[in-house]
Order: structure tokens, then C-alpha cells, then sequence
């Protein structure tokens, strides 16, 4: 049961919370500890837990942000309308990942700025072209000096809700580097089955990206040898 998990997980964030400031409060200032101990401890609490906005599924007046953004693309915006238009009816638009599809300079990026507004969600956007390193997807560990969480939980931070628009740009051009795989990192991310409790190094919380919309972008239509793919629609 999803709320029961929830719960669950709500009551071990307490008590990590709890135990870091305990451990916060035995520690000097001068200490090495205190910097990494109170950094984490401001991450953990700037993610907005169970913080949504509302989404908006008026079709017309998506339509019309629609048009107003871009001149033409009519094949693309009534593919995008039906997607809007499935998600009224089911209530929500989980479980299905928008993949634009292009040459460089056609507005993919910008189409997903407009899927953004006419929802009425928060927009954050960043790019994994070149990305050879997991650790800006599933965060650094806290061992490591000036260690981060991935760009997602960046994203939650920044945006101020749990259910923003994420876009992922350029996830064709995804590098392969000597310490992990980013391309099966992001599709932890993005699997539907997966993310509920997404598990980011540096946080080493679970946290919730089920209500996240991600859209990515892409030169040539990948064929992904793994679950996501079939949530993944390519337009």
C-alpha cells in the first residue's frame, strides 16, 4: 500500500532528522563534521515534502499557451493535447515520460516550457549531453568535500514542489564514464516503477519523484533496452 510506505517513510525522515541533530549538537563548530552535518541537514530540509501544485487540465487554454508559443507544430501540439487530455481523465499525468524529438533548433526546449505553463507547474530544466559522471544523477556521497545531491533533488529545492517539470536535454548524447553508467542511472530516475522512492546518494533518504513530469529531449528517437522505454513517448 503506497500511503502505508509513505508513512513509513515519513517516520524514517524524522528519525534521521532527529539523529543528525543529535549528533549535530555533540559536535564543535571548529570540527570538519559540523560543516558536512549541517549541510546535509539544511538539504533535508529545504526539499518540499508532500508540497504540490495543483495541475490545470483545461484543454483549451493549453491550446491557446500552445499557440501563442509556437507557430505551427500542429502535429506536435495535438499529440502533446492528447497526452493532457488522457491525464484529465485519469486524474493524473503519472506514469508516462514525453520524449521531443529533433534536429537542434526546431523548439523542443521550449515546447516543454509551454507543456510547463499550460499545466501550471514549475519548470526546471538541465542538460546530460557529454555526462559522463552518475554522481551529478544519483548525488555524491557525504564522504566526499563539497559533495551535492543530483540534479533532481536540485531541481525539488529550486522549484519549491514535489511535482515540477523536469527537462532533461540532450539524452541521446549521454557520455559513458570509468565510474558508473549514467544512462541506467537516469532510467532509474525516470522509471515510473522505480521512482517512488528514488534513493540519491547524498540525501540517502528516499525520496518521492512519482508527480514528477519529466519531458527529455533528443536528436534521434533512442531505443532504451529497459522497462522505461515503453512509458517513454516520443513525439
Amino acid at each position: 500500500d503506497s500511503s502505508t510506505s509513505r508513512g513509513l517513510g515519513d517516520v524514517y525522515k524524522r528519525q534521521v532528522f532527529d539523529e543528525e541533530i543529535a549528533k549535530l549538537q555533540t559536535l564543535e563548530q571548529a570540527a570538519s563534521e559540523f560543516n558536512v552535518t549541517r549541510g546535509y541537514l539544511e538539504w533535508l530540509t529545504s526539499i518540499p515534502w508532500g508540497v504540490y501544485s495543483p495541475d490545470n487540465y483545461a484543454i483549451k487554454r493549453a491550446s491557446g499557451v500552445l499557440d501563442e508559443d509556437h507557430f505551427g507544430l500542429n502535429d506536435v501540439k495535438d499529440r502533446i493535447l492528447e497526452f493532457l487530455a488522457i491525464g484529465k481523465l485519469r486524474g493524473t499525468v503519472q506514469g508516462k515520460i514525453i520524449c521531443l524529438v529533433g534536429p537542434p533548433g526546431v523548439g523542443k526546449t521550449s515546447i516543454g516550457k509551454s507543456i510547463a505553463r499550460a499545466l501550471d507547474r514549475q519548470f526546471y530544466r538541465f542538460s546530460v549531453g557529454g555526462l559522463s559522471d552518475v554522481a551529478e544523477i544519483k548525488g555524491h556521497r557525504r564522504t566526499y568535500v563539497g559533495a551535492m545531491p543530483g540534479k533532481a533533488i536540485q531541481a525539488l529545492k529550486k522549484v519549491g514542489t514535489e511535482n515540477p517539470l523536469i527537462l532533461i536535454d540532450e539524452v541521446d548524447k549521454l557520455g559513458r564514464g570509468y565510474n558508473g553508467d549514467p544512462s541506467s542511472a537516469l532510467l532509474e530516475m525516470l522509471d515510473p516503477e522505480q521512482n517512488s522512492s528514488f534513493l540519491d546518494h547524498y540525501m540517502d533518504v528516499p525520496v518521492d519523484l512519482s508527480r514528477v513530469l519529466f519531458v527529455c529531449t533528443a536528436n534521434t528517437c533512442l531505443l532504451y533496452t529497459s522497462d522505461a522505454a515503453d512509458d517513454l513517448l516520443c513525439v
